[in-house]
């Protein structure tokens, strides 16, 4: 389906703060508009188009322009500094970007064939709104399916995009991922809660997955805790994604909040992106009932895994078991471990085809010799298949030849009623290599002390091995995440290491 196919009048997508609300009828025209536009300027199937929009209430009108274009769509950061964005325009190779007037200061650094600006066109730009307007509203007649190019979140280097081949079919066939009982709860008339940024890979493809099926998409604006909880008792949202630090703020109201916040029309809710602390999960499962569901996978769309409550209470920790695909732990050198035992994350997945844009020496490390892939994760399996992560890869301290892996102690920190957030990373020290620290974001930042840092280690200490847990902890007013919930730790991580050379990268 898609959304020529549903009843026109019904709402597509309603901005969750303004209450603006595109129907299904709005989203076809504007969509099919937009595919003349490009069309007419000579875009082609396998050609790539760029986003640069703040959760904007047209944005999904693009998304949809280039599905059935046959066109690769890129949305970008719409935080990244003007030479961030210009670098992914590049790199992707866009011939048109859309992008809006808030958005001139990161806009005005590049150059394309067909740059495109809503919401009153800026210098150098074309006004999106009369381009449209001068185009006819039905379909062309040849529409086949386009699909996303997503960019890595750069929270290890710099982005890379992410390429599949184009899917095979029109934009009017059916989806295989549009399934009546699919893991993420969507249906005909579903009301799906989007709270993070359009830009990142789930919500925007999850959004249009919403679409197919027929439902409504509910976008906030920005991401706040009690607006959230205000946005799914006005629209009766019985369908939702978060991320982990949404979590983490939402049980950071006060209890008067929380306890008055009306959430019985949630029948659905799932979280993915990063790890989720235990502690965390057992809270909101407590607070929301048995209804949130645990997803591990990445934009690179090689494997995932999935838990529902029922089975994490059992499994504390996990993050399922395998989709489609079998997970192997191997060592280095590629063997496989036993059960319990700590090693990177391979997905053998039947049919998975995916490539690092430009970048065949990154695509080539992703791939093991039995042709598996890797997202770069460390973990180990239980006996009964379950999988738990351990940590990035590339985030494992290793003080003294031991290896450390930093969400153990992260795990335990975010634990305590006065830490927000929680960071931890190798730093350097002349006798171990590396030294695990602990870099702290508290709920109340006054309350910073020398006497606070204390007990935080002395708590992790008495819950963790002492080996594993942080030898030092410093306070930071915020830590570097994306909007997405992953944390920029490279950031951290140059703020000791600086010049000198490091495991970490």
């Amino acid at each position: 389906m898609y959304p020529g196919a549903h009843d026109p009048d019904r709402a597509a997508v309603i901005m969750a703060g303004s209450g603006e609300t595109v129907t299904y009828g709005e989203l076809e025209a504007r969509s099919c508009r937009l595919a003349q536009v490009w069309h007419e300027a000579g875009l082609r199937r396998g050609d790539h188009v760029a986003i640069l929009l703040e959760n904007h209430p047209r944005y999904f009108e693009v998304v949809w322009a280039a599905l059935r274009s046959g066109l690769y769509y890129t949305p970008i950061n719409c935080h990244l500094t003007a030479d961030e964005v210009a670098y992914v325009v590049e790199d992707c190779g866009a011939r048109s970007v859309v992008t809006s007037r808030a958005q001139i200061d990161a806009a005005h650094s590049f150059r394309v064939e067909l740059p495109l600006m809503m919401d009153g066109a800026g210098p150098g730009w074309l006004d999106y709104e009369s381009r449209l307007d001068a185009q006819p509203p039905g379909p062309r007649r040849d529409e086949p399916c386009g699909q996303g190019m997503f960019y890595s979140s750069g929270t290890t280097g710099r982005p890379k995009g992410i390429v599949f081949p184009l899917p095979g079919r029109a934009v009017t066939d059916d989806d295989p991922m549009v399934r009546p009982d699919g893991p993420l709860g969507l249906h005909p008339d579903c009301v799906y809660l989007l709270p993070a940024p359009l830009y990142h890979t789930s919500p925007v493809v999850t959004g249009t997955l919403c679409h197919r099926h027929g439902g409504t998409v509910v976008v906030m604006e920005k991401w706040e805790a009690a607006a959230c909880l205000d946005t799914i008792e006005r629209y009766r949202v019985d369908v939702a994604q978060f991320v982990p630090t949404m979590f983490v703020r939402l049980l950071t109201l006060p209890e008067d909040v929380r306890d008055a916040a009306d959430v019985s029309s949630l029948r659905r809710v799932s979280h993915a992106a990063a790890p989720c602390p235990v502690a965390v999960k057992r809270k909101m499962i407590d607070w929301w009932g048995p209804i949130i569901w645990e997803f591990y996978a990445g934009s690179e769309n090689v494997g995932s895994t999935m838990i529902s409550s029922e089975e994490w209470l059992e499994h504390p920790g996990s993050v399922g078991l395998p989709r489609f695909c079998t997970v192997h732990i191997c060592d280095d050198g590629f063997d496989l471990l036993p059960v319990g035992e700590i090693g990177t994350v391979w997905f053998d997945t039947p049919g998975a085809s995916m490539a690092y844009h430009g970048d065949p020496d990154k695509t080539a490390e992703g791939r093991s010799p039995q042709g598996w892939y890797t997202m770069g994760d460390v973990g180990y399996l239980d006996d009964d298949g379950y999988l738990y992560l351990t940590d990035r890869k590339s985030f494992t301290i290793i003080s003294g030849g031991v290896n450390i892996y930093p969400r153990e102690a992260e795990d335990i920190l975010i634990g305590h009623d006065a830490v927000l957030d929680v960071a931890v990373i190798g730093v350097p020290d002349d006798d171990l290599g590396e030294a695990a620290k602990a870099i702290v974001q508290l709920v109340e930042p006054a309350a910073a002390s020398d006497r606070l840092a204390a007990e935080l280690l002395t708590w992790c200490r008495d819950r963790l091995a002492r080996y594993k847990c942080p030898r030092t902890l410093d306070f930071v007013d915020e830590l570097p995440r994306h909007d997405t919930g992953k944390l920029y730790k490279r950031l951290l991580r140059d703020r000791y290491w600086g010049e000198r050379d490091s495991r970490i990268v």
